[in-house]
């Protein structure tokens, strides 16, 4: 009994990395449903928000927004331009940079994504308010660990 009291930092139920990664683990499952709608993975839909936010982007800018690898985006992008989401194409001003291009479908996919926020609300079962406040205090996290690393 009192190896397991003078372990209690050490509780599963203690961590808040646990609570972090359990609570993604659920937000992407209620996610899963309402994306499937629109024919994209949870992936998909955050750099199709990206582009949302404007589009002819590179790669490179679309990694750097997503904390992700190029290279692992590469795979994602091609599905979405064999979807007929998005066009890559080579800069002319340095073929070795990829830039992104809605298409008209890739657009017109912004309009069926408008609901989901309010889903995810509604999932949440918090007001707009304690959402927003917990999710500048994950901000905060996020770049406080990307400052230690």
């Amino acid at each position: 009994m009192a190896m397991q009291d003078a372990c209690t930092d050490l509780l599963l139920d203690n961590q808040l990395c646990f609570a972090l990664y359990s609570s993604s683990l659920l937000m992407t499952k209620v996610y899963k449903p309402l994306l499937q709608r629109l024919g994209l993975t949870y992936p998909q839909y955050l750099a199709m928000m990206v582009l949302w936010q404007g589009d002819g982007i590179t790669v490179g800018d679309i990694s750097a927004r997503l904390l992700t690898d190029p290279g692992s985006l590469t795979p994602l992008l091609k599905r979405l331009e064999a979807e007929g989401l998005l066009k890559r194409t080579r800069s002319r001003v340095d073929e070795r940079v990829v830039e992104l291009y809605l298409t008209d479908k890739g657009r017109a996919l912004h309009e069926e994504a408008k609901s989901i926020p309010s889903c995810i609300v509604n999932a949440s079962g918090q007001s707009v308010e304690q959402l927003m406040s917990l999710k500048e205090q994950l901000i905060a996290l996020r770049d406080n660990l990307q400052k230690s690393l």
